[in-house]
Protein backbone atom coordinates (compact mmCIF):
# COMPACT_ATOMS: atom_id res chain seq x y z
CA UNK A 1 0.00 0.00 0.00
CA UNK A 2 1.32 3.41 -1.00
CA UNK A 3 -0.48 6.65 -0.18
CA UNK A 4 -0.05 9.25 -2.91
CA UNK A 5 -0.60 12.98 -2.68
CA UNK A 6 0.55 16.33 -4.04
CA UNK A 7 4.03 17.75 -3.70
CA UNK A 8 5.25 21.01 -2.26
CA UNK A 9 7.65 23.24 -4.19
CA UNK A 10 11.30 22.82 -3.23
CA UNK A 11 14.51 21.00 -4.04
CA UNK A 12 15.51 17.48 -3.02
CA UNK A 13 18.38 17.34 -0.56
CA UNK A 14 20.28 14.73 -2.58
CA UNK A 15 20.37 17.13 -5.52
CA UNK A 16 23.03 18.93 -3.46
CA UNK A 17 24.76 15.73 -2.22
CA UNK A 18 24.23 13.24 -5.06
CA UNK A 19 25.82 10.26 -3.29
CA UNK A 20 24.03 10.70 0.04
CA UNK A 21 20.43 9.97 1.04
CA UNK A 22 19.38 11.98 4.08
CA UNK A 23 16.93 10.05 6.26
CA UNK A 24 15.23 11.16 9.48
CA UNK A 25 12.29 9.99 11.54
CA UNK A 26 11.03 7.34 13.90
CA UNK A 27 13.68 5.89 16.20
CA UNK A 28 11.84 2.57 16.31
CA UNK A 29 11.96 2.31 12.52
CA UNK A 30 15.68 3.05 12.69
CA UNK A 31 16.22 0.22 15.17
CA UNK A 32 13.85 -2.17 13.41
CA UNK A 33 15.61 -2.14 10.08
CA UNK A 34 17.08 1.16 8.87
CA UNK A 35 20.52 0.90 10.47
CA UNK A 36 21.18 -2.56 9.03
CA UNK A 37 19.48 -1.80 5.72
CA UNK A 38 21.46 1.43 5.24
CA UNK A 39 24.76 -0.30 5.97
CA UNK A 40 24.02 -3.11 3.51
CA UNK A 41 22.88 -0.65 0.82
CA UNK A 42 26.05 1.42 1.19
CA UNK A 43 28.21 -1.70 0.96
CA UNK A 44 26.35 -2.75 -2.19
CA UNK A 45 26.12 0.61 -4.00
CA UNK A 46 28.52 3.04 -2.36
CA UNK A 47 25.58 5.34 -1.61
CA UNK A 48 25.57 6.51 2.00
CA UNK A 49 22.29 6.79 3.91
CA UNK A 50 22.72 9.42 6.63
CA UNK A 51 20.45 8.52 9.55
CA UNK A 52 18.96 11.02 12.00
CA UNK A 53 16.18 10.75 14.56
CA UNK A 54 13.40 13.16 15.33
CA UNK A 55 10.34 10.95 15.51
CA UNK A 56 7.57 9.84 13.16
CA UNK A 57 6.12 13.32 12.75
CA UNK A 58 9.46 14.71 11.59
CA UNK A 59 9.87 11.77 9.24
CA UNK A 60 6.62 12.64 7.48
CA UNK A 61 6.67 16.43 7.58
CA UNK A 62 10.32 17.06 6.80
CA UNK A 63 10.05 14.75 3.81
CA UNK A 64 6.90 16.54 2.62
CA UNK A 65 8.70 19.87 2.97
CA UNK A 66 11.72 18.47 1.07
CA UNK A 67 14.04 19.12 4.00
CA UNK A 68 15.18 15.49 3.79
CA UNK A 69 15.19 12.89 1.03
CA UNK A 70 13.61 10.04 2.92
CA UNK A 71 11.72 9.64 6.18
CA UNK A 72 10.73 6.90 8.56
CA UNK A 73 7.44 6.65 10.40
CA UNK A 74 5.57 4.18 12.59
CA UNK A 75 2.20 5.86 12.06
CA UNK A 76 0.06 6.77 9.10
CA UNK A 77 -0.02 10.31 7.80
CA UNK A 78 -2.58 12.52 9.53
CA UNK A 79 -3.60 15.31 7.15
CA UNK A 80 -6.49 16.21 9.45
CA UNK A 81 -3.90 17.24 12.03
CA UNK A 82 -1.53 19.02 9.63
CA UNK A 83 -2.27 19.43 5.92
CA UNK A 84 1.43 19.26 5.05
CA UNK A 85 1.21 15.50 5.68
CA UNK A 86 -0.91 15.21 2.53
CA UNK A 87 2.24 15.95 0.54
CA UNK A 88 3.96 12.65 1.27
CA UNK A 89 3.91 9.05 0.08
CA UNK A 90 4.16 6.19 2.56
CA UNK A 91 5.82 2.94 1.51
CA UNK A 92 5.18 0.02 3.92
CA UNK A 93 8.29 -2.00 4.64
CA UNK A 94 7.79 -3.91 7.90
CA UNK A 95 5.54 -4.79 10.81
CA UNK A 96 6.36 -3.83 14.38
CA UNK A 97 4.67 -4.78 17.63
CA UNK A 98 4.01 -2.48 20.54
CA UNK A 99 5.81 -4.00 23.52
CA UNK A 100 4.78 -3.44 27.12
CA UNK A 101 8.02 -3.12 29.07
CA UNK A 102 8.80 -3.15 32.78
CA UNK A 103 11.97 -3.22 34.82
CA UNK A 104 13.71 -6.59 35.00
CA UNK A 105 13.19 -6.67 38.77
CA UNK A 106 9.41 -6.54 38.33
CA UNK A 107 7.73 -9.90 38.99
CA UNK A 108 4.78 -9.19 36.68
CA UNK A 109 4.84 -11.22 33.45
CA UNK A 110 1.41 -10.56 31.93
CA UNK A 111 -1.25 -7.85 31.69
CA UNK A 112 -4.66 -7.84 30.06
CA UNK A 113 -6.12 -5.20 27.78
CA UNK A 114 -8.31 -3.89 30.58
CA UNK A 115 -5.44 -3.72 33.06
CA UNK A 116 -3.29 -1.74 30.60
CA UNK A 117 -6.17 0.63 29.89
CA UNK A 118 -6.76 1.13 33.61
CA UNK A 119 -3.08 1.87 34.20
CA UNK A 120 -3.12 4.51 31.46
CA UNK A 121 -6.30 6.06 32.88
CA UNK A 122 -5.02 6.15 36.48
CA UNK A 123 -7.49 3.57 37.77
CA UNK A 124 -4.74 1.10 38.64
CA UNK A 125 -1.90 2.85 40.45
CA UNK A 126 -0.19 0.11 42.48
CA UNK A 127 1.49 -3.05 41.28
CA UNK A 128 -0.36 -5.10 43.91
CA UNK A 129 -3.61 -4.42 42.00
CA UNK A 130 -2.31 -6.61 39.17
CA UNK A 131 -0.67 -9.28 41.31
CA UNK A 132 2.66 -7.60 41.94
CA UNK A 133 4.40 -6.12 44.95
CA UNK A 134 3.03 -3.26 47.00
CA UNK A 135 4.64 -0.38 45.11
CA UNK A 136 3.37 2.58 43.09
CA UNK A 137 3.19 2.21 39.32
CA UNK A 138 5.34 4.73 37.45
CA UNK A 139 3.83 5.10 34.00
CA UNK A 140 6.03 6.70 31.34
CA UNK A 141 4.32 8.11 28.25
CA UNK A 142 5.30 10.04 25.13
CA UNK A 143 4.41 13.72 24.93
CA UNK A 144 1.71 14.78 22.50
CA UNK A 145 -0.89 12.53 20.90
CA UNK A 146 0.50 11.89 17.43
CA UNK A 147 3.82 10.20 18.13
CA UNK A 148 3.93 6.80 16.46
CA UNK A 149 3.61 4.87 19.72
CA UNK A 150 1.21 7.29 21.41
CA UNK A 151 -1.14 7.37 18.44
CA UNK A 152 -1.15 3.57 18.14
CA UNK A 153 -1.89 3.08 21.86
CA UNK A 154 -4.84 5.45 21.64
CA UNK A 155 -6.24 3.78 18.54
CA UNK A 156 -5.77 0.18 19.60
CA UNK A 157 -6.69 0.41 23.28
CA UNK A 158 -9.19 3.25 23.33
CA UNK A 159 -10.30 3.70 19.70
CA UNK A 160 -9.89 7.42 20.35
CA UNK A 161 -6.90 9.35 19.03
CA UNK A 162 -7.65 12.19 21.48
CA UNK A 163 -7.58 10.06 24.65
CA UNK A 164 -5.77 11.61 27.62
CA UNK A 165 -3.37 9.49 29.68
CA UNK A 166 -2.92 9.97 33.42
CA UNK A 167 0.81 10.37 34.05
CA UNK A 168 3.25 13.04 35.15
CA UNK A 169 6.19 11.16 33.61
CA UNK A 170 6.11 12.48 30.06
CA UNK A 171 9.13 12.07 27.76
CA UNK A 172 9.96 13.43 24.31
CA UNK A 173 10.85 10.15 22.60
CA UNK A 174 10.95 6.39 23.03
CA UNK A 175 14.64 6.41 23.99
CA UNK A 176 14.20 8.23 27.33
CA UNK A 177 11.13 6.09 28.07
CA UNK A 178 13.08 2.89 27.58
CA UNK A 179 16.02 4.16 29.63
CA UNK A 180 13.70 5.10 32.51
CA UNK A 181 12.23 1.59 32.55
CA UNK A 182 15.75 0.12 32.58
CA UNK A 183 16.65 2.13 35.69
CA UNK A 184 13.45 2.40 37.75
CA UNK A 185 12.04 -0.77 39.42
CA UNK A 186 8.42 0.47 39.39
CA UNK A 187 8.37 1.83 35.85
CA UNK A 188 6.23 0.71 32.91
CA UNK A 189 5.86 1.96 29.36
CA UNK A 190 5.04 0.93 25.82
CA UNK A 191 7.50 1.09 22.93
CA UNK A 192 8.27 -0.76 19.71
CA UNK A 193 9.43 -4.32 20.20
CA UNK A 194 12.27 -3.79 17.71
CA UNK A 195 13.65 -1.15 20.05
CA UNK A 196 12.74 -2.92 23.30
CA UNK A 197 14.74 -6.03 22.34
CA UNK A 198 17.90 -3.93 22.36
CA UNK A 199 17.30 -2.64 25.89
CA UNK A 200 17.87 -4.22 29.30
CA UNK A 201 14.15 -4.42 30.07
CA UNK A 202 11.51 -7.10 30.55
CA UNK A 203 8.95 -7.47 27.77
CA UNK A 204 5.75 -8.79 29.30
CA UNK A 205 2.79 -10.60 27.78
CA UNK A 206 -0.41 -8.94 26.59
CA UNK A 207 -3.63 -10.94 26.77
CA UNK A 208 -1.62 -14.13 27.09
CA UNK A 209 0.70 -13.53 24.12
CA UNK A 210 4.22 -12.11 23.82
CA UNK A 211 5.48 -10.14 20.79
CA UNK A 212 7.67 -12.85 19.28
CA UNK A 213 8.49 -12.79 15.56
CA UNK A 214 5.99 -15.59 14.83
CA UNK A 215 3.23 -14.12 17.01
CA UNK A 216 3.54 -10.78 15.24
CA UNK A 217 3.66 -12.38 11.78
CA UNK A 218 0.62 -14.57 12.49
CA UNK A 219 -1.38 -11.77 14.11
CA UNK A 220 -1.63 -13.65 17.40
CA UNK A 221 -0.14 -10.73 19.32
CA UNK A 222 -2.73 -7.99 19.39
CA UNK A 223 -0.69 -4.80 19.18
CA UNK A 224 1.07 -4.25 15.87
CA UNK A 225 1.41 -1.61 13.16
CA UNK A 226 3.23 -1.06 9.87
CA UNK A 227 6.55 0.72 9.63
CA UNK A 228 6.92 2.99 6.62
CA UNK A 229 9.52 4.74 4.55
CA UNK A 230 8.32 8.19 3.51
CA UNK A 231 9.05 9.99 0.26
CA UNK A 232 7.78 13.01 -1.57
CA UNK A 233 5.18 12.12 -4.22
CA UNK A 234 7.95 12.45 -6.85
CA UNK A 235 11.08 10.94 -5.27
CA UNK A 236 14.46 11.01 -6.98
CA UNK A 237 15.84 7.97 -8.77
CA UNK A 238 18.29 7.52 -5.90
CA UNK A 239 15.51 7.39 -3.32
CA UNK A 240 13.42 5.09 -5.51
CA UNK A 241 16.40 2.77 -5.75
CA UNK A 242 16.65 2.54 -1.97
CA UNK A 243 12.89 1.89 -1.64
CA UNK A 244 13.21 -0.91 -4.20
CA UNK A 245 16.13 -2.36 -2.26
CA UNK A 246 14.21 -2.23 1.04
CA UNK A 247 11.30 -4.10 -0.52
CA UNK A 248 13.45 -6.59 -2.45
CA UNK A 249 14.06 -10.15 -1.31
CA UNK A 250 17.59 -9.15 -0.26
CA UNK A 251 16.22 -6.29 1.81
CA UNK A 252 13.52 -8.44 3.37
CA UNK A 253 16.10 -11.02 4.40
CA UNK A 254 18.00 -8.28 6.27
CA UNK A 255 14.77 -7.49 8.15
CA UNK A 256 14.15 -11.13 9.01
CA UNK A 257 17.67 -11.51 10.38
CA UNK A 258 16.93 -8.47 12.57
CA UNK A 259 13.76 -10.24 13.85
CA UNK A 260 11.55 -7.75 12.03
CA UNK A 261 8.63 -9.03 9.95
CA UNK A 262 8.69 -7.78 6.32
CA UNK A 263 5.45 -6.12 5.33
CA UNK A 264 4.76 -8.46 2.40
CA UNK A 265 5.28 -11.53 4.61
CA UNK A 266 2.15 -10.74 6.63
CA UNK A 267 -0.38 -8.92 4.46
CA UNK A 268 -3.12 -10.62 6.48
CA UNK A 269 -2.40 -8.17 9.30
CA UNK A 270 -4.00 -5.34 7.32
CA UNK A 271 -7.44 -6.47 8.48
CA UNK A 272 -6.84 -4.73 11.81
CA UNK A 273 -5.82 -1.46 10.22
CA UNK A 274 -9.47 -0.34 10.20
CA UNK A 275 -9.01 0.10 13.94
CA UNK A 276 -5.75 1.94 13.41
CA UNK A 277 -6.93 4.11 10.48
CA UNK A 278 -8.49 7.50 9.91
CA UNK A 279 -12.07 6.35 10.43
CA UNK A 280 -11.46 5.88 14.18
CA UNK A 281 -11.74 9.04 16.26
Amino acid sequence: MIIFSWSLPGFAVNAIEPNVIHWAGCGITKKAFMAELAAAYEAKTGIKVDLQGGGATRGIRDTAKLKIDLGGTCRMSLPDVDKVEMHSSLHPVAWDALAIIVNKKNGISQLTTQQVKDIYKGKITNWKQVGGRNAPIELYVRDGKISGVGYAIRQYLFQDSDEDFVSDRVVKSSGPLEKAVEKRPNAIGITGVSSARKRDVKIIGFDGKTPTYENVKDGKYGLYRPLYLVTSPSPSKLVKSFIDYAQSEEGKEILRKNETVPYSDALNLMRKMLIYGFDVR
